[in-house]
């Protein structure tokens, strides 16, 4: 090192020129170049190299990763598409079904209604038959109840007479037809 020290102190005096080559100081300057690089190459070198290619392999591993990733995310996306699309129809085919089985429901409901209605119709009009029927056997006996108490007075009054008498004769005759007749249809 006093070599040097000196080197520099003989140098130090002159105003130094950096374009000037001076076979000392480029001399010393390859020398202490070849020494840094062989202790670089030495001792620097492979542990740089080493944790750059390691660097580099964690790199490329990552990005070989997430390549891998992007694909089975791609993948995975198309498959979730694809069950979409799927239960997208089902759904529809779903509803659709609905749809035809209310319809059906709603048919049968209407068709039920109608035979019901058209069933109370006809016990109504059956009813109504009946009732009439009723009213009119009812009045039918009351009016033979007013002739049969009318003719009892008639008869009660008027008996005295050979004519009237005749007559009730007659009337009764005829009378027995007609009520025999009417007995059957009742």
């Amino acid at each position: 090192m006093n070599l040097l020290w000196i080197l520099l102190q003989e140098h130090a005096e002159e105003t130094p020129n950096l374009f000037s080559l001076s076979t000392s100081v480029s001399f010393w300057t390859v020398i202490i170049f070849l020494l840094l690089m062989a202790v670089l190459s030495k001792w620097a070198f492979p542990p740089i190299l080493g944790y750059a290619a390691a660097r580099e392999k964690r790199i490329q591993d990552s990005l070989d990763e997430a390549k891998r990733n992007r694909e089975e995310a791609e993948r995975l996306l198309a498959t979730q598409r694809q069950e979409l699309a799927q239960a997208k129809a089902q759904a529809q085919e779903v509803i659709a079904e609905g749809r035809v089985a209310a319809e059906k429901v709603r048919a049968e409901l209407l068709e039920r209604a109608r035979v019901d209605q058209e069933a109370v119709v006809a016990r109504a009009k059956e009813e109504i038959l009946l009732e009439r029927d009723r009213a009119v056997e009812q009045v039918r006996r009351e009016a033979v109840e007013l002739a049969i108490a009318a003719a009892g007075r008639l008869l009660e009054e008027r008996l005295g007479s050979e004519q009237d008498k005749k007559l009730v004769i007659d009337y009764l005759s005829r009378a027995k037809p007609v009520t025999s007749k009417t007995a059957g249809v009742a």
